[in-house]
């Protein structure tokens, strides 16, 4: 079984880029706070596990100037394994950790598009684990998502769990990621947790939402709805491109570690400048209260059979870019928020309020 051991969140300071050749920047300054943060968070238990926050790599710049998707596609997104991946892989196999992270990448299956996605590297230098971002945050964000290429995804990966919840069987526990808006649906943490996940990486989320308690809320939730750890580091101080002289905190601060019942073991408040949270898993308490608990080890209850009646009708469209590249803002808003809204009220899910 894993010896107990410290996860640690990096919280970095990030500028958008526009370019791949930007993103070394970013990766530079990552190394230096990852040396600061194994060094002095092993001083408690042994650094296994370091999680690096969405965008840390190359920012948000196709979602707050709402940039074309295929130029985007061309000269930001990154290919996984590539160049990036492989300068993270020599960081893990320099400190023995291994890294989750995130970036904006490509596939070959499909030209001009990029996905979000999530991946662990091991000690070695290795991907041991993909994930395709399942929910984008919607109003902006311009990643495709396997949904939305529904027909050619199952064509490729088949209907089957490991295609949309992947969960790499690691020494250091089952790992798998629950990026950003995906954590707002507890669909996407109990798809993971009847997967095997143990470890899971949620990072990052914007403030107001952070600062009102919506990145705490659901972390904990979904912590303890499925029995598993939440590993979730926000990001620190942003610059919105390579040009801009002031930073913004985007963020609000708020990074975190959440044990398996709920409860934070790590947390760093603050939002701005640079740091890490740190905090202990323990697999084999985890797996024991799994195996052993009467009522709160909640997935051996689950009544499938009802529960699959609430989602007989479908809601949100399949296949939105399968021929297409995704939505601007203001087409996406038309095209899908509007649309989705009508749906729910003509359906009689929800009303409307009074005039």
């Amino acid at each position: 079984m894993p010896a107990p051991y410290t996860a640690v969140g990096l919280i970095p300071t990030v500028r958008g880029v526009r370019k791949r050749s930007e993103i070394q920047r970013n990766l530079d300054h990552l190394a230096d706070l990852m040396a600061a943060a194994s060094w002095l968070s092993s001083l408690d238990l042994p650094v296994r596990l370091v999680a690096i926050p969405e965008g840390a790599l190359q920012g948000f710049t196709d979602e707050v100037f709402d940039l074309d998707h295929v130029t985007y596609a061309r000269e930001t997104a990154i290919d996984i394994p590539g160049p990036e991946t492989r300068f993270l892989g020599d960081l893990a196999k320099h400190w023995n950790v291994f890294i989750m992270a995130q970036a904006k990448a490509r596939h070959e299956a499909f030209p001009d598009r990029f996905f979000n996605v999530g991946f662990a590297i091991d000690p070695k230098g290795e991907i041991v684990l993909k994930h395709h971002k399942l929910a984008t945050l919607y109003p902006v964000e311009h990643s495709v998502t396997p949904h939305d290429v529904w027909d050619r995804w199952i064509e490729l990966y088949g209907r089957t769990l490991d295609a949309f919840y992947p969960v790499a069987d690691t020494e250091i526990g089952r790992l798998g990621v629950l990026m950003a808006n995906e954590g707002s649906y507890p669909e996407n943490a109990r798809g993971l947790a009847l997967n095997g996940a143990e470890v899971v990486y949620r990072a990052a989320y914007p403030h107001p939402h952070t600062g009102n308690e919506f990145f705490e809320i659901h972390n904990r939730a979904r912590a303890l709805d499925n029995n598993f750890y939440v590993v979730a580091p926000n990001m620190g101080t942003y610059y919105l491109d390579d040009k801009a002289e002031l930073p913004i905190d985007t963020f609000g601060g708020r990074s975190m570690i959440v044990d398996y019942r709920g409860k934070i073991v790590g947390q760093h408040l603050y939002g701005a400048g640079s740091s890490y949270v740190g905090g202990t898993i323990d697999i084999d308490a985890l797996r024991d209260f799994r195996t052993r608990a009467q009522w709160d080890n909640w997935l051996k209850d689950l009544r499938t059979e009802v529960y699959q009646l609430i989602y007989e009708n479908p809601i949100y469209p399949k296949n939105l870019y399968l021929d297409r590249p995704p939505y601007k803002h203001a087409e996406f808003r038309q095209e899908v928020i509007d649309r989705q809204i009508e749906r729910l009220v003509e359906r009689g899910v929800w009303k409307r309020p009074k005039e």
